[in-house]
Formats: structure tokens, C-alpha cells, sequence
């Protein structure tokens, strides 16, 4: 055992250091076995006579969450006590600080103390399962009543989570993605239509920059668009400059025959570093963008600096008009579909929801914890928009200037950040993969149409990333594989080096990290 804890903290120090280089009550429910089961006050429950197999009920279940849950200081002990009345279970809720969530989740499998559940981004999730820290829910999940219920919205959102054929963990809530945001102001300026292929789009740029869109009467002080990055910092990192890598893809991937390849040797990429160089030598992209954080590209888009953004969608589409609508801007912006080249936007694998290896009833765990959470009832909606009172409420009443009569469903001020309100607890309900049931989502009504609409462009014209296996090849050499790209990405965009010099550089320095991660993707 001592041997097999030294693995896991070694895998987990690895990982850190592979991702710090690539950054640079009564109740009724239904068993799997499709019979009802009664939940009483005391917690006992009344077996259907369908039952095939008695699964346990659990006394208690110990979860690590990061601070996608309401946190301490946002009423997560009004969650916790509504959760135990709703289910009959004490929960013992682990939450580090959120920025330092996976130096924790490390230190604590090296301690041996684990969590029953944990919540694991999709590079901790595929490394873990490999390293057989998580337990394999695929037979679980098969026989679920949640899978036969039709609640799921879209099977293979959870069938794409799986590892080499095994399930180990079920992300309630889709990844999401960005989509392009295009100021309608600026389109209007120059008298644009919206871009449908790759050469409008260039042109819409070509006028943002020798143009005056922002209406200031200068001509050629702003520029296109502007990005985190040349390239993104993780999985699936040309998600913010899509429309100039379009088919490529830097990292690897399946390809249509099903075997594993790396992106970054073929020649889509090829085109992709030759589009990237001439827009930016042109001016087109922030110059600035190689170094830009998140941060700097909204302070930039709030300030009419450049016009064209690939952001989130959902919420983010609010945000982004709300805050230039405090700037005196107008905030109508159109969510772009993807361009005829491009063809789907990406969206990122989503944090996942796994049952360590050392739990020891995970059928329980997964019917009363898995199932409930997407039952399509209150206990989903209570991880969806937290505990009336608290974050919700149907009062008649006013919150942060806005006015709800009696009976209409509103989030509540933030108790952390007076002045907002709440949006979600840790299920956002345009991402939810489980659909309420037993009544209406009680929230739907409560989102900002703008929110939705690029929501559902997004949803509609999006493919999932592709979830990567780990393996002590890819522990051993992709951190320094993905630093090499990043400064061959940046050497031809940047500082404008050739092409054919930098790709004859990646053969010799890369190549046989590359083949090798490939070779162990392809034994597996």
C-alpha cells in the first residue's frame, strides 16, 4: 500500500508541474433496478419489490468541491442542512480555497484521508482513473435508473466521459465553450453585414482597423480582436482565436480511423501558424495578445478598443453587454455561428463528479449522491439554484433594483459580493445535462435573453473536446512537449520567424516525445 501511495503522490506532483508548464424529509426516488424506494424521516427505506440487489444507504458521504459550490461565506451551510433534509444523509463538504483546489487534491491523496466523492477538472480525472484512484462506475451508470429515466438530455455528454471503455466520474452540467462576440455598433459603423466565411471576416477586421467603428473621428486606432493568448493554456486551447486555426488542432486527438495523433505534426497546423502570422503582422490582433489575461481582453472590450471577442457563452454574453453599457457603450453584441471553415465551436470537457477507490459503499454513493443530483426534483434544483431564503426566493419584494411580485422566481443578493445577485449555485441551468421532471425549472424565466440566445447558438453549433487518457508517457513528456509548441506557436506569430524553420526545429527537439505520447495512446 505504502508503494501505491507513492505513486499517487508522485502522479499528483507530476501533474501539478505538467499544468504549471502548460500555463505559462420523505422523499421518493426510483432504484436502479426501476422500482421506487420510500425515504423516510429516519432514513430507513422500504425496498421495492423489484429489487434485485439491496444497495446500502450511506450514513454519510465526505465530498471535496472547489468553489463552484456556494462556498462558506454564500450560506453553503443552508445547502449542506437542506441536503441531509432532502436525502437522510449527513454530507461533509471539503472545500479549499479555489485557487489552490489541486495542490490540496494532491496533498490529501497522498495522505490516504480521501473524500468519499471529488470533483476533478477533465486532466486530474483521466490521470486519476489511470491511476486507479477512482472507482469505475460503468456498471453502475449502465443500470441506473438515472440512465433509463430519459431525464439526460443528451446521453453521449456522459458516454464521452469514459476511458478506454470504463465511466469513472459524470460531469452534471456540459463544459461550455466561447463563442465570437461581434460589436453591432461597429458593423453598423462600417456598414458591415455579419461575417459567414473566413474572407468576410477578414474584411469585417481589415475595416475595424483602417476604419473609425468606434465613431471617436480617428481613423485606424483600433484594431480587430483580441485574445488570451495565441494559444489557450488548456484543453481545448484554440478555443478563444477559432476562426484562424479553424481545422487544426495542437494537441492530440482521434482521428477519424480512431487512432491517436498529434495536431501539431500536420499540415492543417501548418495553415493555421501561416493564417495566425499574417493577421497579427498586420495588425489585425492585439499585439498585445501573447501576454493578455482574460482580464485584460474584457477591460480592453469595455474600453472600445477592438470589436470582435470569443468569450464564453451564456451568463457571459450579460456580463460582457452589461459592463459596456456602464462604459456609455451600446451593448447589443451577435453571437457569431461558426464560420463556413471553422464549422463547430469546441467545448471543454466539464469538471467531472468521481467515487474515489477507497470509498467504501460506492453503489450507495453513487445511487444517493449521483442519482439525486440530477432527479429532476428539489435535490437538483438545490444544486442548481441553492435554498429558498437563502439564494432564492418568491417573495414580493425588491433585490438590487430590481422588482418581483409575489409568486416570481429571483436569485437573491450575493451574501459574499453585495450588490449582485446570485446567478446559479453549482449546476448552471443553461449547461444542466438533466432535465427537471417533476416540474417546471423554476429559473427559466429568470434568464437574460441575450444569455440564452448565445447559449443555445453555442449549444447547437458545438462539438466536445476530446478527453485525453494520461499515462506515464504523457505524465513524463508532455510538459515539455507542450512548452516547445507554445514557443514555436509564439516564435512565428510573434516574432515572425519562418515556418519551415520552426517545424524543422519541432522535429528535432519534439518528435520523439510527440510519437511516443501516441504510441502509448494507441497501446492502451
Amino acid at each position: 500500500m505504502k508503494r501505491s501511495m507513492n505513486r499517487v503522490w508522485a502522479f499528483a506532483v507530476t501533474l501539478v508541474m505538467v499544468m504549471s508548464l502548460a500555463l505559462t424529509g420523505c422523499g421518493k426516488k426510483a432504484d436502479p433496478a426501476g422500482s421506487v424506494t420510500e425515504t423516510t424521516g429516519d432514513g430507513t427505506q422500504a425496498k421495492g419489490s423489484n429489487d434485485t440487489e439491496e444497495v446500502v444507504k450511506p450514513e454519510k458521504i465526505t465530498m471535496m468541491v472547489d468553489g463552484t459550490l456556494v462556498t462558506k461565506e454564500n450560506g453553503r451551510d443552508a445547502f449542506e442542512a437542506k441536503w441531509k433534509e432532502l436525502t437522510g444523509i449527513d454530507l461533509e463538504i471539503i472545500q479549499p480555497d479555489h485557487d489552490a483546489y489541486y495542490d490540496v487534491v494532491g496533498q490529501t491523496f497522498a495522505s490516504g484521508e480521501w473524500p468519499d466523492v471529488i470533483l476533478l477538472g477533465s486532466t486530474y480525472y483521466a490521470g486519476y482513473a489511470a491511476e486507479g484512484v477512482l472507482w469505475d462506475m460503468t456498471q453502475a451508470w449502465e443500470n441506473s435508473e438515472l440512465k433509463a429515466s430519459g431525464r439526460i438530455k443528451d446521453i453521449s455528454l456522459v458516454e464521452g466521459l469514459k476511458v478506454n471503455g470504463s465511466l469513472y466520474g459524470i460531469a452534471p452540467a456540459r463544459g461550455n465553450g466561447c463563442v465570437t462576440y461581434v460589436k453591432k455598433a461597429w458593423l453598423d459603423k462600417m456598414g458591415l453585414s455579419v461575417p459567414t466565411n473566413y474572407a468576410e471576416y477578414i474584411a469585417m477586421l481589415d475595416a475595424f482597423i483602417t476604419g473609425d467603428p468606434d465613431g471617436n473621428g480617428v481613423n485606424g486606432d483600433t484594431y480587430g480582436v483580441s485574445a488570451a493568448g495565441i494559444i489557450g493554456s488548456e484543453s481545448p486551447y484554440i478555443n478563444y482565436l477559432p476562426e484562424f486555426y479553424q481545422d487544426a488542432y495542437p494537441s492530440f486527438y482521434q482521428d477519424d480511423s480512431g487512432v491517436w495523433v498529434d495536431g501539431f505534426t500536420e499540415p492543417s497546423m501548418v495553415s493555421a501558424l501561416e493564417r495566425l502570422k499574417e493577421v497579427y503582422q498586420k495588425g489585425y490582433i492585439d499585439k498585445e495578445t501573447l501576454t493578455n489575461g482574460t482580464s485584460d481582453c474584457r477591460d480592453k472590450f469595455y474600453e472600445d478598443k477592438f470589436g470582435v471577442f470569443t468569450y464564453w457563452a451564456g451568463t457571459w454574453a450579460t456580463n460582457l453587454k452589461t459592463n459596456l453599457e456602464k462604459n456609455g457603450l451600446d451593448g447589443e453584441l451577435i453571437p457569431l455561428e461558426p464560420l463556413k471553415e471553422v464549422g463547430s465551436y469546441l467545448e471543454r470537457q466539464a469538471p467531472s463528479w468521481c467515487i474515489t477507490s477507497k470509498c467504501e459503499n460506492p453503489e450507495g454513493v453513487f445511487k444517493y449522491f449521483f442519482e439525486t443530483m440530477l432527479d429532476g426534483g428539489e435535490v437538483q434544483k438545490l444544486w442548481t439554484y441553492g435554498v429558498e431564503g437563502t439564494h432564492w426566493s418568491t417573495k414580493a419584494e425588491e433585490v438590487v433594483g430590481g422588482t418581483y411580485s409575489e409568486g416570481q422566481f429571483h436569485m437573491l443578493e450575493s451574501l459574499e459580493v453585495p450588490g449582485t445577485q446570485y446567478t446559479k449555485n453549482h449546476i448552471d441551468p443553461m449547461l444542466s445535462i438533466g432535465s427537471f421532471t417533476a416540474f417546471e425549472d423554476p429559473g427559466v424565466g429568470s434568464i437574460a435573453p441575450e444569455a440564452k440566445a448565445s447559449q443555445e447558438l453555442f449549444n447547437a453549433h458545438s462539438k466536445l473536446a476530446v478527453l485525453v487518457p494520461s499515462s506515464d508517457v504523457m505524465s513524463q513528456y508532455n510538459g515539455d512537449l507542450t512548452t516547445l509548441k507554445n514557443e514555436i506557436i509564439a516564435n512565428v506569430v510573434v516574432d515572425d520567424m519562418s515556418i519551415e524553420d520552426e517545424m524543422k526545429r519541432f522535429e528535432a527537439e519534439g518528435a520523439q516525445w510527440s510519437e511516443a505520447i501516441c504510441d502509448a495512446l494507441n497501446g492502451q
